[in-house]
């Protein structure tokens, strides 16, 4: 195994009544996906695993149809888990989140900690790498979690990344040498 293709799942339509994990692509996000697929593709990915959640789950399914692989969903590729969290306006969920990355051993935002999240989420990933065996493979999931897990695999500022990156992403990570090797943008 050498890179990883870490995705950020596209756009999601938002509805304020419906918990965040349970938000699904429309058709102008699934477009959107389907735009940073055609990119995808010609790093060819060998496999490719997603969350559970739908959002993730279906911009699998659009990269993995674009890529000619089949997809594997896991669990613990979900999000920070703060599904108990009601939605919240842009501006406080950023502040939430800030603390969420400065403080990662303290419960301040959801029901998991930024160290547990992360720690599920490498587990998950390592997990992935061992079963598939592929040199490339690409992770579909959520950006707090890609955020926190590329921070700690490669030393740069999670929150930052977690703020640059766009819906629908891709950070390549060179396992080798624990390196960020480009950000995948639609434009």
């Amino acid at each position: 195994m050498t890179r990883l293709l870490l995705v950020k799942h596209s756009l999601v339509e938002i509805d304020e009544t419906v918990p965040a994990h349970e938000w699904i692509l429309s058709s102008e996000d699934r477009e959107r996906a389907r735009r940073l697929a055609k990119k995808l593709s010609s790093y060819k990915p060998e496999a490719i695993v997603s969350s559970v959640e739908p959002k993730a789950r279906q911009t699998a399914e659009l990269i993995a149809e674009e890529c000619s692989v089949n997809v594997h969903a896991m669990d613990d590729l979900r999000e920070h888990e703060r599904s108990h969290v009601p939605f919240l306006q842009r501006d406080k969920f950023e502040t939430f989140v800030k603390e969420f990355f400065e403080k990662p051993d303290s419960l301040v935002f959801g029901d998991e900690t930024a160290t547990r999240a992360v720690a599920r989420f490498q587990k998950a990933v390592d997990a992935a790498i061992q079963t598939t065996n592929a040199d490339l493979l690409a992770v579909v999931s959520h950006g707090t979690v890609i955020s926190l897990f590329v921070a700690a695999v490669t030393g740069c500022d999670g929150f930052l990344l977690w703020q640059e990156l766009e819906l629908p992403s891709c950070v390549v990570l060179d396992v080798e040498t624990n390196l960020m090797v480009e950000k995948i943008y639609l434009d």
